[in-house]
């Protein structure tokens, strides 16, 4: 049975517990944030599940919870960004305005994070720029966990990218995938609730192929999406997250010391362009009769539109909290997040 919690309340039991756990207020609203969105939007794989891991990875240390974002203005289109080992959405939030002002003046400006920790779905970072106007594309990568080309040894992360798009009015498009078969958090959910996976998603720890979750999460291995074509992108995407960056490469991820952390110290990159520079305004009716055809094509559901579906009914009737998610929830809260 569900309970439901409304969306500013939600965010407020999360930042309570997460600055409990040694998180500064303004970097505990930012995660907690991000947590509310993807429950409110039926992202369960990176909602409330996620704050045990964030709660247990800052009770280890690993992550800077109080960090401050350090951000250097490289070139006119160019933001860097050291996040101080703190959490990637934190440095996204910090570099927000100035990275659009950038993309208003030159068409097109690019942020470079590293240092940083990515434990979040990735779309909450671009659709806000999308709403604002912009074309965004982000790319995150991740300690190694999947399997490339002809390997048989993990050499990247699940290492997802996000892309949004506006339209002529409306809600923009968004989409946000992993490289891998599914993401991570698909197989944490998978595991928690005690059920397989599909066949061809990964590997256990002696590369021999299996639907077992938890063979997978221990010491297994996810595979690429589509092949060795997904496999193509899943490296174009450790490039651009990580060696454009200067964040760590997955396999370089090193976490002796911190049996208990979750998260990955790697890096982040959000491209943005202004259409108007490129196309001027007839961009959004240009991409308002491409999405047209689609339906016409017989494309019955957009990326992202059951988020969207999700999301106008928590706003009417609460977010949905599974009775294990609220009685975390409250037994958090009244221990004062310990």
């Amino acid at each position: 049975m569900n309970r439901t919690i409304a969306f500013d309340d939600l965010v407020e039991k999360l930042t309570s517990i997460l600055v409990a756990h040694r998180m500064s207020n303004a970097a505990a609203r930012v995660i907690a944030g991000r947590m509310a969105q993807a429950q409110r939007d039926g992202a369960l794989s990176h909602g409330l599940l996620r704050l045990p891991g964030y709660i247990a990875t800052l009770d280890s240390g690993w992550v800077d919870g109080a960090a401050v974002p350090q951000m250097e203005d490289i070139a006119p289109g160019v933001l860097r960004v050291d996040a101080h080992n703190g959490f990637a959405q934190i440095a996204v939030e910090f570099a927000r305005e100035p990275l659009m002002r950038k993309a208003r003046a030159n068409g097109i400006a690019i942020l470079a994070i590293r240092n940083s920790h990515h434990f979040a779905a990735l779309w909450p970072d671009v659709e806000p720029f999308a709403r604002a106007g912009f074309v965004a594309i982000s790319f995150v990568n991740s300690k190694r966990r999947v399997l490339l080309w002809d390997g048989d040894k993990p050499l990247v992360g699940t290492n997802p990218l996000a892309f949004a798009v506006p339209g002529a009015g409306g809600d923009p498009l968004v989409f946000d995938q992993a490289t891998s078969v599914i993401s991570q958090g698909e197989v944490l959910l998978a595991a928690k609730e005690g059920r397989q996976v599909a066949d061809g998603i990964g590997t256990d720890a002696q590369g021999r192929p299996t639907r077992d979750p938890n063979a997978i999460l221990d010491g297994g291995a996810l595979r690429a999406f589509g092949g060795h074509k997904g496999a193509s992108i899943a490296f174009m995407v450790e490039v651009m997250a990580a060696a454009i960056t200067g964040g760590q490469f997955g396999y370089e991820h090193d976490q002796t010391g911190y049996p208990a952390a979750q998260t990955s110290r790697a890096g982040q990159t959000v491209i943005l362009i202004d259409p108007d520079r490129s196309t001027g305004s007839s961009f959004g009716a240009r991409v308002e009769a491409l999405l047209k055809q689609a339906g016409a094509s017989g494309v019955s559901r957009l990326p992202g539109a059951h988020r969207y579906a999700r999301r106008e009914k928590s706003h009417a009737a609460g977010i949905p909290v599974s009775d294990d998610a609220w009685k975390l929830l409250e037994t958090l809260s009244a221990r004062g997040g310990s």
